[in-house]
């Protein structure tokens, strides 16, 4: 190997880790060679743990065709909204492109573009969403005037009619209850403010969390905990912790939820991890931005029904006979204005629905508001 091969390769190596696309070296035979980071983070699992495996055993690609077309190695292929399976990880939408390496015969370089994941992490225009929800910003206030008037009515009828009555008028002001309560969400999704951030401890508002969601059910028979399996290692990220209490209150309750009358013996994860291989772009200056940080809520449920999967963060959209689907929007929006995405995953095998929340760092998020690239 000449000098300048040897200043290189390092350099190559760092940038491939670098990359937020998965890339996959192939030997002869399809076997995995080496991973970048990405593509750790895209099949779930370590170098360590897949290297020497055949593709196919963690790559499901339904399709004959690319498949035969893989076990070319001298011809490139190319392939764009490809429905795979991932082991361990479910079903995933994306973009698949190998080709072959000059002067190795039988190697092959593949990259991978989850879409699915693309889509969650994705920069927010403001169109579709925010649409759907100027409506409500601007008539709430109109509406919740006239609420409170029926409130107050129905409050003082009830003093006066006979006590077999009294359930029509408790109707009244709980309905009134419920579609301010319904209002009040829809001006939060539609609020263009976003409130201040600080460095803050993940740890501190993810237990506040489970404190809330466990008085709010100690009473019940069936809570049986929430488990915690955090990383004490973890430096602080640049976030509101109101807001990231806000956050991890709606996914354990959904988890909850998702298990009552389901799983036989209910479990509910809360875990916290350094993830490499995630980036953002910002939206000032374009400089990368990592999200090192993931927390993830993990239930045994039986998940969200297939055919809503990729919809579950738009307004409106629930799996519930009485959700009105605000949740996980707002959930969305909130982890947006700090910087953060999320991501919803089933994994079928195991029987799992993990929500994963992905954080910057306090000091790289400091540095990507001045310009400046973190390192």
């Amino acid at each position: 190997m000449t000098q300048g091969a040897g200043t290189a390769l390092p350099e190559a190596i760092r940038v491939l880790a670098s990359l937020p696309l998965a890339v996959v070296l192939l030997e002869p035979g399809l076997r995995i060679a080496s991973l970048n980071p990405a593509a750790e983070q895209f099949f779930g699992q370590s170098l360590r743990r897949v290297v020497g495996m055949d593709l196919r055993d963690l790559l499901e690609v339904g399709s004959p065709r690319v498949l035969d077309r893989l076990s070319d190695y001298e011809t490139p292929v190319s392939a764009h909204e490809l429905v795979v399976g991932v082991k361990g990880m479910g079903g995933r939408r994306i973009d698949l492109n190998v080709a072959p390496i000059s002067d190795m015969p039988g190697w092959q370089i593949l990259t991978i573009h989850d879409n699915s994941a693309t889509e969650a992490l994705g920069d927010d225009s403001g169109g579709v969403d925010a649409a759907a929800l100027r409506g409500p910003e601007i008539m709430a206030h109109e509406i919740k005037n006239p609420l409170a008037g029926i409130r107050g009515a129905a409050q003082l009828l009830a003093r006066k009619v006979a006590d077999k009555d009294r359930a029509l008028t408790d109707l009244i002001t709980g309905e009134v209850d419920r579609i301010a309560d319904l209002i009040g969400r829809m001006q939060d999704l539609s609020r263009r403010t976003a409130p201040p951030v600080v460095p803050c401890n993940l740890h501190e508002s993810a237990r506040r969390a489970i404190d809330v969601i466990g008085a709010g059910r100690s009473q019940s028979p069936d809570f049986t905990g929430i488990v915690e399996e955090f990383d004490p290692s973890l430096p602080p990220v640049l976030g509101s912790p109101d807001a990231l209490v806000q956050v991890i209150i709606n996914l354990l309750s959904n988890a909850l939820e998702a298990c009552e009358g389901h799983a036989r013996a209910p479990r509910v994860a809360v875990r916290t991890r350094f993830a490499s291989g995630l980036q953002l772009h910002t939206a000032t200056d374009g400089a990368p931005l990592r999200l090192p940080v993931e927390l993830r809520v993990t239930d045994n449920g039986e998940g969200v029904a297939p055919s809503l999967r990729e919809h579950i963060f738009e307004p409106f959209v629930s799996s519930k006979k009485t959700g009105q689907g605000l949740g996980l929007p707002l959930v969305r929006k909130l982890v947006r204005e700090m910087n953060g995405r999320i991501t919803h995953e089933r994994d079928e095998d195991q029987g799992l629905t993990h929500f994963r929340v992905h954080l910057p760092l306090a000091t790289e998020t400091r540095k990507s508001l001045m310009g400046e690239t973190p390192r």
